[in-house]
């Protein structure tokens, strides 16, 4: 079952069931063991034309009356973020509606009232964990430290061979350190900047302006976990630890302690309860004292349903319903709870629909009966969100709406049997389940054992003398025993040996070529993917072919119709995504396929819009094509096309899914697969275009913030050189890559 992006032993990702391996991933059971709670999705939901459940009468002035956002005018008096798991607005199979088409109350809403771009991108590697920090932060991973996710191998100085397949969770607390059980083993913080520093949190600008800020099992903005969280939160011997140490206490503290949280503005009523915690950020710029949280489903829901709350269909939600198969009428019904009683900032996180979420947990592929239901059950409780918000008065008039995707997936399976199938009632798509006799017609992806064969491809590798570890992936990251340098002989002999891998495809019959990409720690360097902890650099990163799950044990290639939906990698049906905005500000023109934009651009779009600054620069730029006049800031509006132009050359060199990001992996392949010479020399000149870049990017972002939040108009004579240095980087990186 898919957990946040996938998990099982293999992917520690989110509340991850372990099904497999279990004896070499056995660390990762005292790391993150958040047990799935799958929701089982009601047989109907109430459409926005029938009877409402009750409603929970909005607290006027409780937490909301001293909330200041400085938007034009003061229109914008809340935020509601929502971010999907792999939910698509292009179509997996052309026969089937996307995603989104088949969830036409939320697609309506924002091309109705707001904007649409399909041009959005992730971060690289495209996973959960750090898709989210980085939309929620503005920043790259190696501005807050999980460029591998949704979990990590690190090397561990501890062990004696200096790698010991210490593996350990990207989903934490935002102020957890990566192993608080053995600090030795590596002290860092889990969310880190590039000078080791614990990464600035998102709600604080929120909080300082008197705004109460919602967490709704979006990553690590509450409590991930009943091991570690608990007690960074509460503390040891609290008595939500002695809970979750108790005979069945994991289960029953993830319902209580779990998954959401409120952050409070200081001295705020809404945390004004002996329940509250304080809400303690040791590296906070500026620094962080008097504010309070509250924490956990047991805590969180007197505040906002002092009656208790149901989702959106009218059932009882007695605790936090797990990462797993949190569903919309779950994650919405938090979410409008919170909004009508004093916290109108929230951020929130929705289940992928394409996976069974209860049992017998597997893939659906596109238009299949199951998938279909699912996206009916998400429409439903999305008519009956946005009825109730403008019942209590939060509309598209006075509300800054946000919804996005952590990234996409590759659907790595075959046709339908009946290929003429559409997904409708009576017309559902159809597959073959049956692995033993994979073929064309198949669900599943192909679990590829790297270890066997890279043998294969070089006997010469001697495991016992060289062991390794990946990071369990369709991008594997590899980690080298002893932590080699880059360009060393064995990681040169690896890297070599990667891009030669292929395989028979059980389900096509053909010869795959299962590498499509390769990056050392100087290609990651110009992708923003080595972070501030020199430990969990891996020796290098192999993007494959989607259709392939790599692991170090098992056959050489099995179909698994367990998990169907594959990313990470560089394909474009997975770094591509959907932002929708619609707000005062916002201007309402549907669907657009431009600009190019990526994940770092919604938080400062988002801070631009209520007039607030972060405690650092972000690496992204307020989406400005798509705000009116009168909600741009004055820099912007004074800057006039000069922004917009500078911005688009900015993105073009900085983000790693851009085309000059992709040319430059393009390169290091041919470098990484090449001899010592090739190595050597493209190398050398990847490391140049990097600094080049980052002196370069640096004064465009610089340029742009001043615009952004100083009211600093950019002129011609500011802007031209730095378009035209930019189209010199990307000229280059072409020409590295050999276009």
């Amino acid at each position: 079952m898919k957990v946040r992006s996938g998990s099982n032993s293999r992917r520690l990702h989110r509340s991850g069931t372990f099904v497999s391996d279990i004896a070499r991933r056995c660390t990762s059971l005292l790391v993150s063991f958040a047990f799935l709670l799958a929701p089982v999705l009601p047989a109907a939901f109430p459409t926005t034309a029938q009877a409402l459940p009750a409603l929970t009468p909005p607290a006027a002035s409780a937490g909301t009356a001293e909330c200041s956002l400085q938007s034009a005018n003061g229109q914008i008096q809340h935020i509601v973020y929502i971010q999907f798991d792999n939910v698509h607005f292009t179509r997996d199979n052309p026969n089937v509606p996307s995603d989104l088409e088949q969830m036409p109350n939320l697609l309506n809403f924002f091309e109705t009232n707001g904007t649409l771009l399909t041009d959005h991108h992730t971060p690289l590697i495209s996973h959960t964990a750090d898709d989210i920090i980085t939309s929620l932060t503005g920043v790259y991973p190696e501005r807050h430290g999980l460029a591998v996710s949704n979990s990590y191998n690190y090397f561990n100085p501890n062990s004696s061979d200096g790698l010991g397949s210490t593996f350990t969770t990207a989903f934490t607390y935002w102020t957890d350190v990566v192993d608080p059980n053995t600090p030795s083993a590596d002290p860092s913080f889990n969310l880190l900047t590039p000078d080791g520093k614990n990464a600035p949190a998102p709600w604080v600008p929120f909080t300082r302006a008197g705004c109460n800020v919602g967490a709704v099992s979006i990553a690590n903005m509450e409590l991930e976990n009943t091991h570690n969280d608990i007690t960074t939160v509460f503390g040891a011997g609290s008595p939500e630890q002695i809970e979750a140490n108790g005979p069945g206490g994991t289960a029953k503290a993830t319902a209580d302690f779990v998954g959401v949280a409120i952050h409070c503005a200081a001295g705020n009523s809404v945390c004004n309860t002996a329940n509250a915690k304080a809400d303690v950020l040791p590296d906070e710029p500026g620094g962080y004292s008097g504010y309070s949280a509250l924490y956990g489903h047991k805590y969180v829901v007197p505040v906002i349903a002092p009656g208790g709350l149901n989702d959106l269909a009218g059932n009882p939600i007695t605790g936090f319903p797990g990462f797993g198969g949190i569903s919309a009428a779950q994650t919405l019904a938090y979410v409008a709870a919170m909004q009508e009683n004093g916290v109108p900032i929230t951020y929130a996180y929705i289940s992928d629909a394409h996976d069974r979420h209860s049992f017998p947990f597997r893939a659906f592929g596109p238009g299949e009966q199951g998938y279909v239901q699912q996206l009916q059950a998400y429409d439903a409780a999305f008519g009956t969100f946005f009825a109730r918000l403008a019942t209590d008065g939060i509309t598209a008039a006075n509300t800054l709406f946000i919804v996005t995707a952590d990234e996409g997936d590759h659907f790595a399976g075959g046709t339908p049997i009946n290929p003429s199938c559409n997904g409708s009632t009576g017309n559902f798509c159809t597959y073959n389940l049956n692995n033993n006799s994979p073929n064309q017609n198949s669900v599943g992806e192909i679990d590829a054992n790297i270890q066997s064969l890279l043998g294969e491809v070089d006997p010469s590798l001697n495991f016992t003398n060289n062991p390794f570890d990946i990071h369990f992936d369709m991008a594997p990251a590899f980690y080298i025993s002893g932590q080699p340098a880059t360009g060393s002989p064995i990681a040169r002999q690896f890297e070599q040996d990667a891009a030669k891998l292929t395989a028979l495809n059980p389900i096509t019959g053909n010869t795959d070529q299962l590498t499509r990409g390769l990056v050392d720690p100087v290609g990651m360097k110009f992708l923003h993917m080595i972070t501030g902890d020199p430990l969990r650099t891996p020796t290098f990163i192999m993007f494959g072919d989607p259709d392939y799950f790599f692991q170090t044990f098992g056959a050489d290639v099995a179909v698994n119709d367990g998990f169907a939906w594959n990313h990470g990698g560089i394909d474009p049906e997975i770094n591509t995504t959907f932002l929708g905005i619609v707000g005062p500000g916002v201007k309402a023109q549907g669907v657009q396929n431009a600009p190019f934009t990526d994940h770092t651009d919604i938080r400062p779009t988002i801070l631009s819009l209520v007039g607030l600054t972060d405690d650092y620069q972000s690496q992204g730029r307020t989406i400005a094509e798509v705000l009116t006049d009168g909600g741009k800031s004055a820099g912007i509006a004074a800057s006039g096309d000069w922004f917009t132009a500078l911005a688009s050359a900015y993105k073009r060199i900085n983000a790693p899914t851009g085309d000059v990001g992709l040319a430059v992996i393009r390169a290091s392949t041919t470098a990484l697969a090449g001899d010592f010479g090739t190595y050597n020399s493209l190398e050398a000149r990847i490391d140049a275009l990097t600094s080049r870049r980052e002196a370069v990017s640096a004064r465009m972002a610089a340029m742009l913030n001043a615009a952004e939040f100083q009211g600093h108009a950019i002129s011609k004579s500011e802007a031209f050189p730095l378009i035209v240095e930019a189209g010199n980087i990307a000229d280059y990186a072409a020409h590295l890559a050999g276009q």
